[in-house]
Protein backbone atom coordinates (compact mmCIF):
# COMPACT_ATOMS: atom_id res chain seq x y z
CA UNK A 1 0.00 0.00 0.00
CA UNK A 2 1.08 3.33 -0.89
CA UNK A 3 0.84 4.40 2.69
CA UNK A 4 4.91 4.82 3.71
CA UNK A 5 5.47 7.61 6.01
CA UNK A 6 7.07 8.72 2.72
CA UNK A 7 4.51 8.29 0.39
CA UNK A 8 1.73 9.75 3.24
CA UNK A 9 3.79 12.99 4.33
CA UNK A 10 4.72 13.83 0.85
CA UNK A 11 1.07 13.91 0.05
CA UNK A 12 -0.33 16.32 2.65
CA UNK A 13 1.23 19.23 1.79
CA UNK A 14 2.32 20.96 -1.49
CA UNK A 15 6.80 20.09 -0.80
CA UNK A 16 9.11 22.46 -2.37
CA UNK A 17 12.42 20.69 -3.71
CA UNK A 18 14.72 22.63 -2.07
CA UNK A 19 18.57 21.87 -2.07
CA UNK A 20 20.61 21.93 0.14
CA UNK A 21 24.77 22.20 -0.18
CA UNK A 22 25.52 19.65 -2.72
CA UNK A 23 28.21 17.18 -2.56
CA UNK A 24 29.48 14.13 -5.27
CA UNK A 25 28.43 10.79 -4.79
CA UNK A 26 30.22 8.44 -2.50
CA UNK A 27 31.22 7.87 1.20
CA UNK A 28 33.21 10.98 1.41
CA UNK A 29 37.41 11.67 1.84
CA UNK A 30 39.35 10.43 5.03
CA UNK A 31 40.53 12.96 7.64
CA UNK A 32 42.62 15.89 6.73
CA UNK A 33 46.05 16.32 7.75
CA UNK A 34 44.90 18.73 10.83
CA UNK A 35 42.06 16.56 11.87
CA UNK A 36 39.19 17.98 10.06
CA UNK A 37 36.75 15.49 8.39
CA UNK A 38 33.61 16.05 5.95
CA UNK A 39 30.77 13.40 5.57
CA UNK A 40 28.38 13.21 3.43
CA UNK A 41 24.76 13.10 4.21
CA UNK A 42 21.90 11.89 1.41
CA UNK A 43 18.09 12.96 2.66
CA UNK A 44 15.16 12.93 0.43
CA UNK A 45 14.35 16.06 -1.02
CA UNK A 46 10.54 17.25 1.37
CA UNK A 47 10.49 20.63 2.48
CA UNK A 48 9.87 19.02 6.32
CA UNK A 49 13.22 16.36 5.81
CA UNK A 50 15.05 19.42 4.35
CA UNK A 51 14.35 21.79 7.66
CA UNK A 52 15.30 19.32 9.56
CA UNK A 53 18.36 18.43 8.38
CA UNK A 54 19.72 21.62 7.91
CA UNK A 55 18.47 22.20 11.87
CA UNK A 56 20.76 19.09 12.76
CA UNK A 57 23.51 19.80 10.79
CA UNK A 58 23.95 23.57 11.95
CA UNK A 59 23.83 22.53 15.39
CA UNK A 60 26.21 19.28 14.91
CA UNK A 61 28.81 21.46 13.06
CA UNK A 62 28.53 24.27 15.61
CA UNK A 63 29.16 22.03 18.04
CA UNK A 64 31.99 20.34 16.10
CA UNK A 65 34.09 22.77 14.33
CA UNK A 66 36.30 19.93 12.90
CA UNK A 67 33.20 17.97 11.30
CA UNK A 68 31.80 19.66 8.66
CA UNK A 69 28.72 17.75 6.65
CA UNK A 70 27.83 18.16 3.40
CA UNK A 71 24.00 17.69 2.68
CA UNK A 72 22.79 16.29 -0.54
CA UNK A 73 18.79 15.83 -1.70
CA UNK A 74 17.32 13.34 -3.10
CA UNK A 75 14.01 12.62 -4.53
CA UNK A 76 10.99 11.09 -2.49
CA UNK A 77 9.05 8.08 -3.72
CA UNK A 78 9.81 4.86 -5.79
CA UNK A 79 12.80 7.62 -7.70
CA UNK A 80 14.40 8.12 -4.58
CA UNK A 81 14.10 4.07 -3.10
CA UNK A 82 15.72 3.38 -5.98
CA UNK A 83 18.86 5.51 -5.98
CA UNK A 84 18.99 4.56 -2.28
CA UNK A 85 19.30 0.92 -3.34
CA UNK A 86 21.18 1.65 -6.39
CA UNK A 87 23.77 3.71 -4.06
CA UNK A 88 24.08 1.09 -1.73
CA UNK A 89 24.46 -1.77 -4.18
CA UNK A 90 27.16 -0.28 -5.83
CA UNK A 91 29.28 1.34 -2.52
CA UNK A 92 28.50 4.58 -3.63
CA UNK A 93 26.19 5.61 -0.73
CA UNK A 94 27.28 9.17 1.56
CA UNK A 95 28.64 8.16 4.78
CA UNK A 96 25.00 8.12 6.19
CA UNK A 97 21.92 8.92 5.18
CA UNK A 98 17.91 9.39 5.69
CA UNK A 99 15.49 6.84 5.10
CA UNK A 100 12.14 5.14 6.25
CA UNK A 101 12.01 2.73 9.24
CA UNK A 102 9.69 -0.20 9.45
CA UNK A 103 9.24 -2.67 6.27
CA UNK A 104 10.98 -0.22 3.58
CA UNK A 105 13.80 -0.86 4.99
CA UNK A 106 14.21 -4.00 5.09
CA UNK A 107 14.09 -3.99 1.43
CA UNK A 108 17.63 -2.08 1.59
CA UNK A 109 19.11 -5.46 2.78
CA UNK A 110 20.59 -3.42 6.01
CA UNK A 111 23.14 -6.19 7.44
CA UNK A 112 24.96 -6.17 4.06
CA UNK A 113 24.97 -2.29 3.66
CA UNK A 114 24.71 -0.93 7.09
CA UNK A 115 26.68 -0.43 10.34
CA UNK A 116 25.14 -2.42 12.85
CA UNK A 117 25.05 -0.35 16.04
CA UNK A 118 23.65 -3.28 18.28
CA UNK A 119 24.99 -2.37 21.58
CA UNK A 120 26.35 1.03 20.24
CA UNK A 121 26.76 4.13 22.39
CA UNK A 122 24.85 5.45 19.96
CA UNK A 123 21.87 3.98 20.60
CA UNK A 124 21.79 5.15 24.81
CA UNK A 125 18.97 7.98 24.48
CA UNK A 126 17.16 6.08 22.00
CA UNK A 127 13.29 4.75 23.13
CA UNK A 128 13.21 0.93 22.77
CA UNK A 129 9.60 1.19 21.33
CA UNK A 130 11.36 2.55 18.41
CA UNK A 131 13.83 -0.44 18.04
CA UNK A 132 11.69 -2.90 16.10
CA UNK A 133 11.38 -0.39 13.14
CA UNK A 134 15.05 -0.20 12.58
CA UNK A 135 15.80 -3.78 13.51
CA UNK A 136 16.61 -6.51 11.27
CA UNK A 137 17.77 -10.25 11.97
CA UNK A 138 18.41 -8.94 15.21
CA UNK A 139 20.55 -6.22 14.56
CA UNK A 140 19.69 -2.97 14.93
CA UNK A 141 20.86 0.10 12.07
CA UNK A 142 19.54 3.53 12.80
CA UNK A 143 18.34 6.24 15.16
CA UNK A 144 15.20 8.24 14.94
CA UNK A 145 14.97 11.58 13.18
CA UNK A 146 11.89 13.98 13.53
CA UNK A 147 8.94 12.81 15.47
CA UNK A 148 5.91 10.37 15.75
CA UNK A 149 3.23 10.87 13.66
CA UNK A 150 -0.37 9.67 14.73
CA UNK A 151 -2.13 8.02 12.57
CA UNK A 152 -6.29 8.22 13.62
CA UNK A 153 -9.05 10.88 13.83
CA UNK A 154 -8.39 14.91 13.82
CA UNK A 155 -11.28 16.32 15.49
CA UNK A 156 -12.77 20.14 15.69
CA UNK A 157 -12.18 21.19 19.79
CA UNK A 158 -14.33 24.06 19.52
CA UNK A 159 -17.23 22.10 18.11
CA UNK A 160 -16.98 19.46 20.80
CA UNK A 161 -16.78 22.16 23.41
CA UNK A 162 -20.10 23.77 21.82
CA UNK A 163 -21.58 20.94 21.53
CA UNK A 164 -20.94 19.25 24.91
CA UNK A 165 -18.99 16.28 23.53
CA UNK A 166 -16.43 13.84 25.02
CA UNK A 167 -13.60 12.31 23.02
CA UNK A 168 -14.74 8.88 22.24
CA UNK A 169 -13.25 5.47 23.34
CA UNK A 170 -15.83 3.02 21.65
CA UNK A 171 -16.75 3.20 17.95
CA UNK A 172 -20.37 3.45 19.50
CA UNK A 173 -19.45 6.44 20.89
CA UNK A 174 -18.07 8.20 18.46
CA UNK A 175 -21.07 7.32 15.93
CA UNK A 176 -23.01 8.55 19.01
CA UNK A 177 -21.02 11.52 18.44
CA UNK A 178 -21.43 12.25 14.45
CA UNK A 179 -25.27 11.85 15.30
CA UNK A 180 -24.89 14.92 17.31
CA UNK A 181 -22.83 16.78 15.00
CA UNK A 182 -24.95 16.06 12.07
CA UNK A 183 -28.71 17.23 14.35
CA UNK A 184 -26.48 20.31 14.87
CA UNK A 185 -25.89 20.85 10.50
CA UNK A 186 -22.37 20.32 10.60
CA UNK A 187 -20.43 17.80 8.52
CA UNK A 188 -19.61 14.95 10.89
CA UNK A 189 -17.14 13.12 8.73
CA UNK A 190 -14.71 14.64 6.80
CA UNK A 191 -13.50 12.86 2.84
CA UNK A 192 -11.64 13.62 0.79
CA UNK A 193 -11.94 11.25 -1.93
CA UNK A 194 -9.68 13.53 -4.64
CA UNK A 195 -6.61 12.31 -2.82
CA UNK A 196 -7.23 8.88 -3.09
CA UNK A 197 -4.47 8.33 -0.28
CA UNK A 198 -6.26 9.93 2.25
CA UNK A 199 -8.96 7.30 2.09
CA UNK A 200 -6.86 4.55 4.12
CA UNK A 201 -6.75 6.11 7.13
CA UNK A 202 -10.23 3.98 8.97
CA UNK A 203 -8.33 1.27 8.17
CA UNK A 204 -4.61 2.19 8.84
CA UNK A 205 -5.06 4.09 11.52
CA UNK A 206 -6.93 1.15 13.43
CA UNK A 207 -4.20 -1.45 13.28
CA UNK A 208 -4.16 -0.53 17.35
CA UNK A 209 -7.37 -2.32 18.04
CA UNK A 210 -6.14 -4.57 15.28
CA UNK A 211 -3.52 -5.45 17.74
CA UNK A 212 -5.15 -5.28 20.58
CA UNK A 213 -7.42 -7.87 19.54
CA UNK A 214 -5.10 -10.16 17.91
CA UNK A 215 -1.75 -9.67 19.33
CA UNK A 216 -0.35 -12.03 16.81
CA UNK A 217 -1.83 -10.62 13.92
CA UNK A 218 1.51 -9.05 12.22
CA UNK A 219 2.92 -12.46 11.99
CA UNK A 220 0.38 -14.08 10.54
CA UNK A 221 -0.61 -11.90 8.50
CA UNK A 222 3.80 -11.66 7.45
CA UNK A 223 3.29 -15.64 7.32
CA UNK A 224 -0.02 -15.90 5.08
CA UNK A 225 -1.72 -17.63 8.34
CA UNK A 226 -4.72 -15.07 8.91
CA UNK A 227 -6.23 -12.16 5.94
CA UNK A 228 -8.16 -9.34 6.51
CA UNK A 229 -11.24 -10.80 5.02
CA UNK A 230 -12.25 -13.21 8.04
CA UNK A 231 -10.32 -11.91 10.83
CA UNK A 232 -13.06 -9.26 12.58
CA UNK A 233 -10.83 -6.64 14.05
CA UNK A 234 -9.11 -6.78 10.82
CA UNK A 235 -12.03 -5.86 8.45
CA UNK A 236 -13.54 -3.55 10.69
CA UNK A 237 -11.82 -0.65 9.68
CA UNK A 238 -13.16 -1.38 6.00
CA UNK A 239 -16.30 -1.51 7.59
CA UNK A 240 -15.95 1.83 9.48
CA UNK A 241 -15.06 2.99 6.00
CA UNK A 242 -18.21 2.00 4.53
CA UNK A 243 -20.63 2.73 7.90
CA UNK A 244 -19.86 6.55 7.99
CA UNK A 245 -20.74 6.62 4.38
CA UNK A 246 -24.07 5.08 4.71
CA UNK A 247 -25.28 6.63 7.79
CA UNK A 248 -24.86 9.89 5.21
CA UNK A 249 -22.34 11.49 7.97
CA UNK A 250 -19.43 12.33 5.04
CA UNK A 251 -19.87 15.85 3.49
CA UNK A 252 -21.39 16.62 -0.34
CA UNK A 253 -18.24 16.90 -2.80
CA UNK A 254 -16.31 14.27 -0.89
CA UNK A 255 -15.52 12.47 -4.06
CA UNK A 256 -13.82 15.45 -5.49
CA UNK A 257 -12.97 17.18 -2.20
CA UNK A 258 -8.79 17.16 -1.46
CA UNK A 259 -6.84 16.83 1.58
CA UNK A 260 -5.93 20.49 1.54
CA UNK A 261 -9.80 21.39 1.43
CA UNK A 262 -10.56 18.83 4.32
CA UNK A 263 -7.90 20.13 6.83
CA UNK A 264 -9.30 23.65 5.91
CA UNK A 265 -13.45 22.40 6.61
CA UNK A 266 -11.64 21.43 10.04
CA UNK A 267 -9.72 24.19 11.04
CA UNK A 268 -12.49 26.40 9.94
CA UNK A 269 -15.44 24.19 12.41
CA UNK A 270 -17.36 23.41 9.06
CA UNK A 271 -16.83 19.58 9.81
CA UNK A 272 -15.97 17.60 13.12
CA UNK A 273 -13.78 15.02 12.46
CA UNK A 274 -10.96 14.05 9.86
CA UNK A 275 -8.94 10.70 9.74
CA UNK A 276 -5.79 11.98 8.90
CA UNK A 277 -2.16 12.05 10.04
CA UNK A 278 -1.02 14.08 12.29
CA UNK A 279 1.36 15.41 10.12
CA UNK A 280 -0.84 17.50 8.10
CA UNK A 281 -1.21 20.30 10.61
CA UNK A 282 1.97 21.92 10.59
CA UNK A 283 2.15 23.17 7.27
CA UNK A 284 -1.09 24.92 7.76
CA UNK A 285 0.05 26.50 10.78
CA UNK A 286 1.28 29.83 8.72
CA UNK A 287 -2.18 30.55 7.11
CA UNK A 288 -4.20 28.80 9.86
CA UNK A 289 -2.41 29.15 13.26
CA UNK A 290 -5.91 28.39 15.00
CA UNK A 291 -4.71 25.08 13.79
CA UNK A 292 -2.46 24.33 16.60
CA UNK A 293 -4.59 24.79 18.99
CA UNK A 294 -8.10 24.33 17.73
CA UNK A 295 -7.60 20.66 16.45
CA UNK A 296 -6.83 17.75 18.78
CA UNK A 297 -6.54 14.17 18.11
CA UNK A 298 -7.51 10.79 19.02
CA UNK A 299 -6.77 7.04 17.89
CA UNK A 300 -9.87 5.52 16.34
CA UNK A 301 -12.30 4.01 18.53
CA UNK A 302 -12.14 -0.10 19.34
CA UNK A 303 -14.79 -1.75 20.96
CA UNK A 304 -13.13 -1.59 24.15
CA UNK A 305 -13.15 1.55 25.97
CA UNK A 306 -10.38 0.28 28.75
CA UNK A 307 -8.20 -0.36 25.80
CA UNK A 308 -8.51 2.48 23.63
CA UNK A 309 -5.54 3.81 22.03
CA UNK A 310 -4.25 4.95 19.03
CA UNK A 311 -1.84 3.63 16.10
CA UNK A 312 1.52 5.48 15.54
CA UNK A 313 3.83 6.40 12.54
CA UNK A 314 7.28 6.05 13.87
CA UNK A 315 10.16 8.76 12.54
CA UNK A 316 12.47 8.20 9.63
CA UNK A 317 15.68 7.15 10.56
CA UNK A 318 19.54 7.91 10.30
CA UNK A 319 22.05 5.37 8.85
CA UNK A 320 25.56 4.45 8.69
CA UNK A 321 27.00 2.87 5.23
CA UNK A 322 29.27 0.16 5.52
CA UNK A 323 31.14 1.80 2.70
CA UNK A 324 32.21 4.86 4.97
CA UNK A 325 35.46 5.99 5.71
CA UNK A 326 34.59 8.02 8.40
CA UNK A 327 33.16 6.09 10.99
CA UNK A 328 34.14 7.75 13.94
CA UNK A 329 32.70 11.05 12.82
CA UNK A 330 29.61 9.32 11.27
CA UNK A 331 28.59 7.76 14.81
CA UNK A 332 29.42 10.88 16.40
CA UNK A 333 27.01 12.68 14.24
CA UNK A 334 24.16 10.01 14.86
CA UNK A 335 24.59 9.98 18.66
CA UNK A 336 23.50 13.63 18.52
CA UNK A 337 20.67 12.98 15.90
CA UNK A 338 19.40 10.99 19.01
CA UNK A 339 20.21 13.13 21.64
CA UNK A 340 17.77 16.37 23.40
CA UNK A 341 19.82 18.74 22.13
CA UNK A 342 18.93 17.67 18.64
CA UNK A 343 15.69 17.59 19.24
CA UNK A 344 16.01 20.93 20.79
CA UNK A 345 17.42 22.38 17.83
CA UNK A 346 14.89 20.74 15.34
CA UNK A 347 11.83 21.74 17.58
CA UNK A 348 13.51 25.85 16.55
CA UNK A 349 13.01 24.73 12.85
CA UNK A 350 9.70 22.33 12.50
CA UNK A 351 6.94 21.95 14.39
CA UNK A 352 6.89 18.26 15.91
CA UNK A 353 4.10 16.24 14.68
CA UNK A 354 4.22 14.27 17.81
CA UNK A 355 6.36 13.45 20.61
CA UNK A 356 10.40 12.66 19.62
CA UNK A 357 11.81 8.95 20.18
CA UNK A 358 14.74 10.34 22.26
CA UNK A 359 14.96 10.37 25.96
CA UNK A 360 14.86 13.27 27.90
CA UNK A 361 13.47 15.23 24.94
CA UNK A 362 11.01 17.12 25.14
CA UNK A 363 7.59 18.84 23.61
CA UNK A 364 8.07 22.41 23.58
CA UNK A 365 4.81 24.43 25.83
CA UNK A 366 3.65 25.65 22.27
CA UNK A 367 3.64 22.62 20.63
CA UNK A 368 0.38 21.69 18.52
CA UNK A 369 -2.74 20.47 20.72
CA UNK A 370 -2.75 16.96 18.54
CA UNK A 371 1.08 16.42 19.18
CA UNK A 372 0.25 16.65 23.03
CA UNK A 373 -2.87 14.75 22.78
CA UNK A 374 -1.01 11.88 21.31
CA UNK A 375 1.98 12.04 23.93
CA UNK A 376 -0.34 11.16 26.15
CA UNK A 377 -1.06 8.17 24.79
CA UNK A 378 2.56 7.11 24.01
CA UNK A 379 2.74 8.04 27.85
CA UNK A 380 0.16 5.89 28.82
CA UNK A 381 1.69 2.83 26.64
CA UNK A 382 -1.20 2.74 24.37
CA UNK A 383 -0.41 2.93 21.10
CA UNK A 384 1.00 0.29 18.37
CA UNK A 385 2.30 1.11 15.88
CA UNK A 386 0.99 1.09 12.22
CA UNK A 387 1.15 -2.09 10.19
CA UNK A 388 3.96 -1.73 7.47
CA UNK A 389 6.24 -1.09 10.31
CA UNK A 390 5.62 -4.72 11.69
CA UNK A 391 5.33 -6.43 8.51
CA UNK A 392 6.86 -6.33 4.39
CA UNK A 393 3.73 -6.93 3.20
CA UNK A 394 1.93 -3.99 1.65
CA UNK A 395 -0.54 -4.34 -1.22
CA UNK A 396 0.03 -1.10 -3.84
CA UNK A 397 -4.17 -0.76 -4.34
CA UNK A 398 -5.46 -0.35 -1.15
CA UNK A 399 -6.29 3.40 -1.92
CA UNK A 400 -8.69 2.58 -4.57
CA UNK A 401 -10.24 -0.35 -2.78
CA UNK A 402 -10.77 1.92 -0.09
CA UNK A 403 -12.15 4.36 -2.24
CA UNK A 404 -14.37 2.49 -3.31
CA UNK A 405 -15.69 1.09 0.01
CA UNK A 406 -16.29 4.82 1.69
CA UNK A 407 -18.17 5.51 -1.60
CA UNK A 408 -20.35 2.59 -1.03
CA UNK A 409 -19.52 0.91 -4.48
CA UNK A 410 -17.86 -1.88 -2.54
CA UNK A 411 -19.39 -4.00 0.54
CA UNK A 412 -17.01 -3.98 3.31
CA UNK A 413 -16.45 -7.76 2.97
CA UNK A 414 -15.61 -7.26 -0.01
CA UNK A 415 -13.18 -5.05 0.05
CA UNK A 416 -10.90 -6.74 2.60
CA UNK A 417 -10.91 -9.56 0.31
CA UNK A 418 -10.02 -7.51 -2.54
CA UNK A 419 -6.74 -6.41 -0.43
CA UNK A 420 -5.94 -9.20 0.86
CA UNK A 421 -5.43 -11.00 -2.70
CA UNK A 422 -3.58 -7.36 -3.73
CA UNK A 423 -1.35 -8.06 -1.24
CA UNK A 424 -0.48 -11.77 -2.23
CA UNK A 425 1.66 -10.90 -5.19
CA UNK A 426 3.77 -9.14 -3.61
CA UNK A 427 4.28 -11.16 -0.96
CA UNK A 428 5.26 -13.87 -3.15
CA UNK A 429 7.92 -11.45 -4.78
CA UNK A 430 9.59 -10.84 -1.38
CA UNK A 431 9.74 -15.08 -1.12
CA UNK A 432 7.59 -14.98 1.79
CA UNK A 433 6.80 -18.54 3.40
CA UNK A 434 2.91 -19.15 3.44
CA UNK A 435 2.14 -17.15 0.11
Amino acid sequence: MKTSHRTAGAALAVLATAVLTSCGSGSGSEPAADGSVTLSFLVDNSQGTVSTAKALTDAFMQANPKIKIETETRPGGSEGDNIVKTRLSTGDMSDVFWYNSGSLLQALNPGQTMVDLTGDPVMATVQKDFLPSVTQGGKVFGVPAGTVTGGGILYNRKIYEQLGLEVPKTWADFMANNEKIKAAKLTPVITTFKDTWTSQLFVLGDYYNVQAAVPSFAADYTAGKVKFAGTPAAQAGFEHLAEVHVKGYVNEGFGSATNDQGIKMLVEGKGAHYAMLSSALPPVMATMPQAGTDVGFFGIPGTDAAKSGATIWEPAAVYVSKTTKNLEAAKKFLAFVASPAAADAVTKAVQPTGPYRIEGAKLPDNAIQAAKDLQVYIDEGKSAPALEFLSPVKGPSLEQITVAVGSGLTPAAEGAAQYDKDVEKQAQQLGLAGW
